[in-house]
């Protein structure tokens, strides 16, 4: 009776459920059924007497065709549902779905069982020996591993035999930046070969271009005690005599006539004429020599370094011009200590067209937007990329059986150019870049007409210049110094005013006038780590500043202005300081986005962030431009609200004074001028096949808001230390991510905790979604009206939130 009554009781909150039942109703039918009597399913493996962290590892020395899937796991019943007939596997027509139950094969087991064994010997456990049991009933089956390791043998003496001198000393040198080898280490096979690895790195990178791997080995020498051996590290010398280091010399840069490739023979095509030590041959005629041969850093006279050579693959690549680098050396006399690199550049397609289109409709109206962008990744003949685009479209009512765009009320025109060459572009000053990454200056410019019949007309121009350079792999800055933007918009002057009225924050948007001058900079720490599993800390800060100049400028004519003041017999305009015809815009915007990531082990992690950021309006301006503006929520931040529908601070729109107001800031944006989020997730892998890709699951709490610093906007949107913990937002959930390794599709469920649009405990909405949700919601519903509220809130995007 007590079973019966809690599930009559249990309220579906969300239908997120029910694939969870799903999953659950599928995983209930058993593969066992599909296979004769004499075979069985493998349903659970162990590894005994193991150090525990060793097991991980161990485990994936078994066979993966006997590894049994998760509890979980959706694989082996797709498999079931599209292989299977007339009671059996299929053996022909296998459909590419799912994943095959794990069948018990003893032959794998036995393999598993050795690999194992061969493990636990390269773990320092050369007395170890491993057994498999297996165990099966009704056609189920269990395999254990049990292992005896004895002692573990611990590394006494380390030593070295180096033939020759040179390299001896260089790893003498160099050693302990790398080395994994000391005394009293537990042998460990995979630190001998990670010694291997560094030391013909660090050989390849001091001028050895022929050493080999090979020439590296190790001598394990046992000793009286069998819990201890020495360790000996061996280079041996070529049949030739000593290792020799190479110096570079003539560098031939080749570039192929066409995409198509190279002729036969290039020996009548080589250009013999050297200047600065290369050779630069064009068959294409496409490229000038200075701009290709910038990133080459296979220097004449200098000693090959490997990572010079991998240098010049990476730059030449991301001049974003060749489909296909290759280097390749030869050595006109064997005597000769120098390597002459031949660098081979097929070039790829040079330019494109792309045209786009969408038919928008909605409820009444019906258009159409079309698009034309150009792509040249050559302009000047110096991998410099230019792409201009042009876009238009209509938007029409339709009904009463007119034709569709006999009432065109919208039309929308723009033209956006941009320059992207591959260097920075600083008048005077030529830096020299590209060790750690490609440095791009870019010159962009655009233009946007927009007309709303009978409603407004709008103009915006914008120009920019950013240059943006990598000083390390870790380190990334953009800096851009020039930042115009200049809008300009008209209401129709037989626009009604209740019109107007009923829809005040989109005709406040479209009526702007004003200029914006500024520059920006952002220095980004760690991007390049952000899709591994290890820890770290992320960093992006920034700033945009805006219109001193300007004001420098306006100051010249002695004319005093003070936006906190109207024009004189005006109530509406204020008195601001003007270029040409129109206000400027001045504030301080700085952001920063902090984040800690740290590796749980396996594929688990934990993220914790915090995102802060302050947009200051000063000087000629009282308040912040539209899209300089913060917002909360949305599917990375808080993830429990709408985007741009929190705060600020304790911003309730149940405090307006009637139907008619909140009718007309339906919609509204709720914006600040300060925000602080933080985010705390957790992150672990559910599936490692699914459908292709990876299933990844996420837990999270997130917590902040965003607030006003104007006084004028209202006492409970303002941002106060005291109100702080009363005016934050809480929320939780649970996400799903799909990976499928060059795109991850994201989806979450935020759910409300503490909402502080309200006060006292009524913030505490968790309540009222476990008990009485229904009612809140009808009550919110009627005196917040046309706004509805919402307990949860689903997420839909690409990538990872943050």
């Amino acid at each position: 009776m007590k079973a019966y009554q809690s599930f009559k009781y249990f309220k579906l909150k969300s239908p997120a459920i029910l694939p969870f039942i799903i999953i659950v109703f599928i995983q209930a039918c058993s593969s066992t059924k599909y296979i004769p009597d004499y075979q069985a399913i493998v349903k659970k493996i162990t590894i005994d007497s193991i150090d525990a962290k060793f097991e991980e590892q161990a485990y994936n020395y078994v066979q993966k065709d006997i590894r049994p899937s998760s509890a979980f796991s959706i694989n082996v019943p797709i498999y079931n549902l599209f292989n299977t007939k007339d009671g059996r596997y299929k053996t022909t027509d296998i459909k590419p779905f799912g994943t095959p139950p794990a069948i018990l094969d003893s032959t794998l087991v036995e393999i598993s069982r050795i690999q194992i064994q061969k493990f636990l010997n390269g773990k320092g456990y050369f007395q170890a020996k491993v057994t498999a049991d297996i165990k099966v009933k009704e056609k189920k089956a269990e395999v254990n591993f049990k292992a005896d390791p004895g002692p573990a043998s611990i590394i006494g003496k380390v030593m070295d035999s180096i033939a020759t001198p040179t390299i001896k000393a260089i790893y003498q040198k160099e050693k302990s930046k790398f080395t994994h080898l000391h005394q009293n280490m537990q042998y460990d096979s995979d630190s001998l070969s990670y010694e291997r690895e560094q030391i013909y790195r660090v050989m390849k990178e001091n001028g050895y271009f022929y050493f080999l791997r090979p020439y590296i080995n190790f001598d394990v020498i046992e000793t009286s005690d069998v819990k201890n051996v020495d360790l000996r590290l061996n280079v041996t010398n070529p049949p030739s005599g000593n290792h020799k280091q190479y110096n570079i010399g003539t560098t031939y840069m080749i570039i192929a006539p066409s995409p198509d490739g190279f002729p036969d023979s290039l020996r009548n095509y080589v250009n013999r004429d050297t200047t600065r030590g290369v050779s630069f041959t064009d068959l294409s005629k496409r490229y000038r020599r200075n701009p290709i041969l910038r990133y080459d850093f296979l220097k004449k006279g200098e000693l090959y370094d490997l990572r010079n050579e991998n240098l010049t693959y990476d730059r030449l690549y991301e001049l974003n011009i060749f489909k296909n680098v290759k280097i390749d050396y030869y050595n006109q006399d064997s005597t000769s200590n120098r390597i002459n690199p031949i660098i081979l550049l097929t070039p790829q397609k040079v330019m494109s067209n792309r045209v786009e289109g969408e038919v928008p409709f909605n409820g009444g109206t019906v258009g159409f937007n079309i698009s034309n962008t150009y792509t040249n990744n050559n302009l000047f003949r110096g991998a410099e990329r230019f792409e201009f685009q042009i876009k238009g479209g209509l938007q029409s009512r339709i009904g009463n059986g007119a034709s569709p765009f006999k009432d065109i009320y919208q039309r929308d025109f723009s033209v956006s150019a941009s320059i992207s060459v591959p260097r920075l572009m600083i008048p005077f000053y030529t830096p020299v870049l590209g060790a750690n990454g490609m440095p791009h200056t870019t010159f962009s410019s655009s233009y946007i007409y927009a007309l709303q019949k009978d409603v407004s007309v709008r103009r915006i121009f914008i120009n920019s210049i950013t240059y943006d350079w990598v000083e390390t792999k870790s380190k990334l800055h953009s800096f851009t110094p020039l930042n115009f933007e200049y809008r300009f918009g008209n209401l129709d002057p037989s626009l009604d005013l209740s019109t107007v009225l009923n829809n005040l924050y989109y005709t406040t948007l479209l009526v702007r006038k004003d200029l914006t001058l500024g520059m920006k900079y952002t220095y980004t720490l760690n991007a390049n780590k952000l899709n591994q599993l290890r820890t770290f800390v992320y960093l992006r800060g920034g700033i945009d500043i805006a219109g001193n100049l300007l004001q420098a400028l306006s100051n010249f004519n002695n004319n005093k202005h003070n936006p906190n003041n109207y024009l004189p017999g005006d109530t509406i305009n204020r008195d601001y300081a003007k270029i040409l015809g129109l206000p400027y815009n001045q504030y301080l915007r700085p952001e920063l986005d902090i984040r800690w990531y740290k590796h749980l082990g396996g594929d688990r992690q934990f993220v914790a962030r915090m995102n802060a950021g302050v947009a200051y309006a000063y000087g000629n301006s009282v308040f912040m431009p539209f899209e300089k503006r913060f917002f909360a929520g949305g599917s990375s931040g808080i993830r429990a609200w709408q985007a741009r529908t929190l705060g600020p601070g304790n911003y309730n729109r149940g405090t307006l004074s009637s139907d008619t107001v909140r009718r007309a800031v339906f919609g509204l944006d709720q914006l600040g001028d300060l925000r602080i989020e933080t985010n705390f997730e957790y992150r672990s892998i559910i599936l490692r096949k699914f459908f292709g890709g990876v299933l990844k699951g996420a837990a999270f709490v997130d917590a902040g808001n965003i607030w006003n610093l104007n006084a004028d906007e209202g006492e409970e949107k303002m941002f106060k230390l005291s109100k702080l913990v009363q005016q934050l937002a809480i929320g939780t959930g649970v996400g799903l991510r799909y990976d499928v390794q060059y795109f991850v599709f994201r989806f979450d469920i935020g759910l409300k905790l503490k909402d502080p649009q309200f006060s006292g405990s009524d913030q505490w909405v968790i309540r009222k979604f476990l008990s009485g949700g229904r009612d809140f919601k009808n009550n919110f519903n009627a005196t917040h009206g046309p706004d509805t509220y919402r307990f949860l809130q689903y997420n839909f995007g690409i990538g990872m939130p943050f």
